[in-house]
């Protein structure tokens, strides 16, 4: 029997992908550059509360979840699934079966990449309690049921309906016991494990926690479009560290190549990586004479990085432009040179760091703006080029997943900088996102597994789905750039 009490999570990953209507199971296709299955483990390895990761994976590629397995190190197994989601779920108890039998289990679709970890950690708390526990959602539609003939029978009530999700979570002597009577019954069939439980041991209670409407499953060709477009839209966050002392043991040795790094957030950048012990490189056309836009000058810049520090663990590309203003009526050189800064410079700073990240297995971030969502009347230049940076990322991602270099776009919602400063002038107080905030969640994502994703960075507001920035973080910057003064002295 296995020591301690351990917390197993077990991603079903069985699926052929029939209804998505493609020959790869859709559990490996890829969403924000990485398989669809990779970004549900990566959840379960960053949850503190799960101790160990099992991935059941359909037969026929058990190598390509191999592959993804040995890059996480809570996967201690993968094992073949079975014909139906209760065959695999039978495999996973097998597996677990010299287990305590107080272990806990939760069990989730492959196919739902953006669980949050809240829900993680009720299930786990809730445990405590109960032998089982499922995830469900209010229902905003009215539920019907009907009959053979596909006529209304039955409308229950909505009040007291839910939509069941995954993780489900129990205790493994509960499951496992349920599943023993459930094959004793030649009339067993079942889509989910709750309902064995309530069916064949229906003296233990199921508890039910709060699942979330982004935590969809990936089933039908929609469903594709739609985790994208949640991935877009920064459902999932870096996780920030606690201490100085944290971000240095992470960055120490770090080379960081900061373009556009003379003021506002990349200066802020280039200023909090060094108190954080990394080797920073930075440039700007007004300090370095570096144009992001003349492949030259980046060239130059990479090259002079790398032969100072022998490798580049980081690119980030901070340079923009803001020019406002109706198409028909501004200058074609303003045009132009919003497309060059904002797009153009992206692209070659891409294709010119990739050796250098390749070797070094390391990032590239780019920098958009909340109006990629939508373009508005007179930002059109400058909404369509932080779009295109968006889908730029997002391609390379997927492009380079092989070579191990992740690229991600950070998204700050209004913040003092000059470039702001300049298109606006000076703005209330308490309204605007500190420069350095969004530079101290931009080191989060350097030293995050994320890839191919648009991280929203806010001022802390309550049910704010993406990266909140508090004033508790403003002690965290403050002891950073101490750090730095003291090193300087």
């Amino acid at each position: 029997m296995e020591s301690g009490r351990r917390t197993v999570a077990v991603i079903l990953a069985g699926g052929t992908g029939s209804r998505v209507g493609l020959s790869t199971p859709k559990q490996l296709l890829k969403i924000a550059g990485r398989p669809i299955m990779e970004h549900t483990v990566a959840l379960f390895q960053e949850a503190e509360v799960i101790d160990e990761i099992l991935i059941l994976m359909h037969p026929d590629h058990l190598d390509a979840a191999q592959a993804i397995a040995q890059r996480y190190s809570k996967v201690s197994r993968v094992v073949a699934g079975g014909e139906t989601r209760n065959a695999s779920t039978k495999a996973a108890l097998a597996a677990l079966e010299d287990f305590d039998p107080d272990t806990k289990v939760l069990f989730h679709d492959a196919v739902r990449p953006l669980l949050e970890q809240r829900i993680i950690r009720d299930l786990v708390t809730t445990l405590d309690s109960h032998e089982a526990v499922d995830v469900a959602i209010r229902s905003a539609d009215t539920i019907i049921e009907v009959n053979a003939a596909d006529e209304i029978a039955q409308i229950p009530t909505r009040d007291r309906m839910r939509r069941g999700q995954t993780p489900q979570a129990f205790r493994l002597s509960t499951i496992t016991e349920a599943y023993r009577l459930a094959w004793l019954d030649p009339d067993f069939v079942a889509t989910d494990d709750c309902s064995v439980v309530l069916r064949y041991l229906p003296e233990v209670p199921i508890a039910v926690v709060n699942g979330s409407e982004q935590n969809i499953k990936v089933t039908e060709p929609i469903d594709l479009f739609i985790a994208d477009k949640l991935f877009q839209l920064g459902s999932v966050s870096a996780v920030p560290l606690g201490s100085v002392e944290e971000y240095r043991n992470r960055l120490q040795g770090k080379v960081v190549v900061v373009i556009g790094g003379s003021y506002g957030i990349g200066a802020d950048i280039a200023t909090m990586a060094r108190g954080f012990g990394a080797e920073v490189h930075a440039f700007s056309r007004s300090q370095t004479n570096t144009h992001a836009e003349v492949p030259q000058d980046v060239e130059a810049a990479l090259a002079s990085a790398y032969a100072a520090s022998g490798r580049i663990d980081y690119v980030i590309l901070t340079a923009g432009v803001l020019n406002i203003g109706r198409l028909a009526e501004v200058e074609l050189e303003e045009v132009l040179d919003g497309v060059r800064i904002n797009y153009v410079a992206p692209v070659i700073v891409a294709r010119l760091a990739h050796r250098y990240l390749a070797e070094s297995g390391g990032q590239l971030v780019f920098f958009t703006s909340s109006s990629y969502t939508r373009g508005r009347a007179g930002y059109s230049v400058y909404s369509s080029s932080k779009a295109a940076v968006v889908n730029l990322a997002q391609a390379l991602a997927d492009e380079w997943s092989s070579e191990g270099i992740s690229v991600n776009v950070i998204n700050p919602e209004r913040a003092g900088t000059p470039m702001r400063v300049k298109a606006f002038g000076e703005e209330p107080a308490g309204t605007l996102l500190s420069s350095q905030a969004v530079a101290l969640t931009t080191i989060d994502v350097l030293l995050s597994s994320l890839t191919g994703q648009v991280i929203d960075v806010r001022r802390e507001e309550p049910g704010h789905a993406g990266m909140s920035r508090s004033a508790g973080d403003a002690n965290l910057i403050a002891e950073a750039l101490a750090s730095l003064t003291e090193q300087s002295e």
